[in-house]
C-alpha cells in the first residue's frame, strides 16, 4: 500500500514542470526516441491515475481548502528557493524569501495562511543556479513519471530534494501521505492549462519540449532571456527586411542619355517597411507563451 501510495504521488507531479527555444533543433532533443516513449509512458500513467485523482480532488476541495493545501507546501517550497538566492548572491530575494518562510511559519500556522504577501514571492531551483553560473542545458530528458526536464535541472531536483523538509519526516507513512497530497495538489492546479494544449498542439511532445525549455530559459535569466534566432525563419525575415543595393550613381565623366537615367531610377528599389512588432510569432508560438504565462500564475 505504501509503495503504492508512493507512485501516485509521483504520477500526479508527471506534468507540474511546464516553457524552450520554440521548435527546438535536434541538438537539444538528442535522445528524442527514447525520450517520446517515456513521455508516452507518463500521459497513460496521468490519464489512468493523477488525472482524475486531482480532479476529485478539485471538485470536492473547497476552495479555502486547496489554498491552504498550496500555502503549506509552498511555504515549505521557500527553504529551498532562499538557499538558491544565496547560492546565486541575489540577497534581496534571499532576504524577502526567507522573511516569508519565517513568518509564515509562525504567524501563518506552518504556511496554511499566507500572511507575507506583500512580499515578493521567488521562483528558484538547483538547477536555476546552475545556468546563473553558466552551466547549459545538457540534452532535453523525459524522467519517468516526472515529466520535462533537462540533464542539467535533474542533477538540480536531486540536489533540492536532499534538504526538503518532507524528505526529513522520519514517519514513512507521513512522508508518503504528504508527497501524495503535494502531488495531487499541483496537478490539480495544471488542469485548466490542459485546455490550451488540446487547442494548440499537433504534436504534443513537441510542444511540452519547446513550452519547457523556454520557461526554464527564462527563469535563468530572471525572465529577460537573450534574443535568438530560432531558424531559418529568421534568417528569411531579416532579409526580407534589408533594404535592396542602390544603383551606384554614374561617374560624371559618362554622360547618360534620358531615357537611361529614366529607366536606371525607376528600377531603384523601395525600402521594406518594418514587419509588425509580432508578426514574426506564429500561433505554436503563441500557444506556448499561453501556457508559460498560466504556470506563472501557479507559481504565484
Amino acid at each position: 500500500m505504501k509503495t503504492s501510495r508512493l507512485f501516485i504521488a509521483l504520477a500526479a507531479i508527471a506534468l507540474t514542470s511546464g516553457c524552450a527555444a520554440p521548435r527546438a533543433s535536434t541538438a537539444s532533443d538528442p535522445l528524442e526516441s527514447f525520450n517520446r516513449g517515456v513521455y508516452q509512458f507518463n500521459d497513460t500513467v496521468d490519464k489512468a491515475i493523477a488525472k482524475p485523482v486531482a480532479q476529485g480532488y478539485d471538485a470536492v476541495m473547497p476552495l479555502p481548502g486547496k489554498m491552504m493545501v498550496r500555502n503549506f507546501f509552498s511555504n515549505l517550497d521557500d527553504v529551498i528557493v532562499t538557499a538558491n538566492d544565496l547560492l546565486q548572491l541575489k540577497f534581496n530575494q534571499a532576504a524577502s524569501d526567507g522573511s516569508r518562510f519565517l513568518f509564515n511559519s509562525t504567524f501563518g500556522i506552518f504556511g496554511l495562511l499566507e500572511v507575507t504577501s506583500r512580499l515578493e514571492k521567488h521562483d528558484e531551483d538547483f538547477g536555476q543556479t546552475l545556468g546563473y553560473w553558466g552551466i547549459g542545458n545538457g540534452p532535453y530528458l523525459v524522467l519517468p513519471l516526472l515529466g520535462p526536464s533537462t540533464l542539467r535541472d535533474g542533477v538540480g531536483l536531486y540536489v533540492d530534494g536532499r534538504p526538503s523538509k518532507l524528505r526529513r519526516v522520519s514517519h514513512m507513512r507521513s512522508r508518503n501521505q504528504l508527497y501524495i497530497t503535494k502531488g495531487i495538489s499541483r496537478r490539480a492546479e495544471l488542469l485548466a492549462q490542459e485546455k490550451v494544449l488540446d487547442e494548440a498542439v499537433i504534436d504534443r511532445y513537441a510542444f511540452i519540449r519547446d513550452a519547457y525549455l523556454l520557461r526554464r530559459q527564462s527563469q535563468v535569466h530572471d525572465g529577460n532571456p537573450p534574443r535568438e534566432k530560432y531558424d531559418e525563419y529568421d534568417e528569411e525575415e531579416d532579409t526580407k527586411l534589408k533594404p535592396a543595393p542602390t544603383p551606384a550613381t554614374p561617374s560624371s565623366s559618362l554622360e547618360l542619355e534620358p531615357s537611361v537615367q529614366s529607366a536606371a531610377i525607376e528600377t531603384k528599389q523601395p525600402v521594406l517597411p518594418a514587419a509588425e512588432p509580432h508578426a514574426r510569432f506564429d500561433t505554436p508560438r503563441r500557444n506556448i507563451l499561453k501556457v508559460w504565462v498560466a504556470q506563472q500564475d501557479v507559481i504565484r
